[in-house]
């Protein structure tokens, strides 16, 4: 996830820095006052931005986009210094409107651009990535939901970079059969849809059109097809623990093997509000639980987020499975 213009210390201070509006009821563990950022969540500001400039410079020639700036990522200091990139395609406005998401929304978003995929495909060669994570906006508007646009970047991608491994977090594209085979015909390493929350709490937080039983249905597809998959879970919207462990069973059944957790954090007054702070503690304790369910690598922790160091708890895992 990389910075495509500007200042990084500015845009991390406009991003992390900004007071956390946040009501609702608490529940028992994590922070006791969902108003104030709990010690955990606050990031160290970046000093050293030579790599910063460095891949600034690459994304905005090509006129890239990243999920970290669109969605306010809390990981921004960490992927920049580690020289990490998440590059959003299909533009940077949703068509569906999630009451957590940061990222902006509209009935009918601008095509998409038809240079996108050899730009990302440059990027990613000049940048010598190994591990490339594409994630996109939900385009409803698309007859295909975007389908096409994501293969012609992984077949870009693999075209200028035969050994580097993609993953892709997909939208669940209506669940239209004909757009999952040509994101299966892509040739995507790892295929990740996120189920986002628990069961109970989808239908208040996630966009009418989403719905938790078609996210399990998308990924069981791919699973079933022999596609490494991956999902993920914000917590912190009044999931409880056994809620959050149901919906981790449920991944598991339908054959996810990859699974990340984190803290949700309020991007503005207009979002839903954070229920509850979940302690590092408590993160630690998810991720034991995953594990025990038999998930092949599982990041759990308050910052986490779907690409988190992907090719630390994926990338290795799938180039030598078990």
């Amino acid at each position: 996830m990389l910075l495509e213009i500007g200042n990084a210390k500015a845009m991390v201070r406009a991003h992390l820095g900004r007071k956390m509006m946040t009501k609702g009821a608490n529940g028992k563990g994590g922070s006791s006052n969902p108003e104030r950022l709990p010690s955990w969540l606050k990031v160290k500001i970046p000093t050293d931005e030579g790599d910063v400039r460095q891949v600034a410079k690459v994304l905005k020639r090509g006129s890239l986009h990243t999920v970290c700036t669109s969605a306010r990522c809390p990981n921004i200091g960490d992927c920049w210094r580690c020289g990490t990139a998440t590059f959003m395609i299909l533009g940077t406005q949703c068509t569906r409107n999630c009451r957590f998401c940061a990222v902006s929304t509209h009935r009918t978003p601008p095509p998409p651009d038809p240079l996108e995929p050899s730009h990302i495909a440059d990027a990613v060669s000049e940048l010598g990535l190994k591990y490339v994570v594409i994630t996109s906006v939900t385009r409803d508007d698309l007859p295909d939901g975007g389908a096409g646009h994501y293969a012609a970047t992984v077949h870009a991608v693999k075209g200028a970079s035969p050994s580097a491994m993609v993953e892709l977090l997909i939208p669940d594209l209506a669940m239209e059969e004909e757009a999952l085979k040509v994101v299966l015909s892509s040739g995507a390493d790892v295929v990740g849809h996120n189920l986002e929350t628990v069961r109970r709490l989808t239908p208040l937080v996630r966009d009418q059109r989403a719905s938790y039983e078609r996210s399990l249905a998308v990924l069981e597809w791919f699973a079933k097809a022999g596609v490494v998959t991956k999902t993920s879970l914000l917590l912190g919207l009044s999931e409880s623990v056994s809620e959050v462990e149901e919906a981790l069973r449920d991944a598991r059944n339908v054959g996810v093997r990859h699974v990340a957790m984190g803290q949700y954090l309020r991007p503005s007054s207009k979002h839903y509000p954070v229920a509850r702070y979940w302690t590092p503690e408590e993160f630690t304790h998810f991720g034991d639980v995953a594990r025990q369910m038999g998930f092949d690598s599982v990041a759990s922790a308050p910052l986490v987020r779907s690409s988190y160091r992907a090719e630390e708890f994926v990338g290795k895992i799938s180039r030598n499975p078990r």
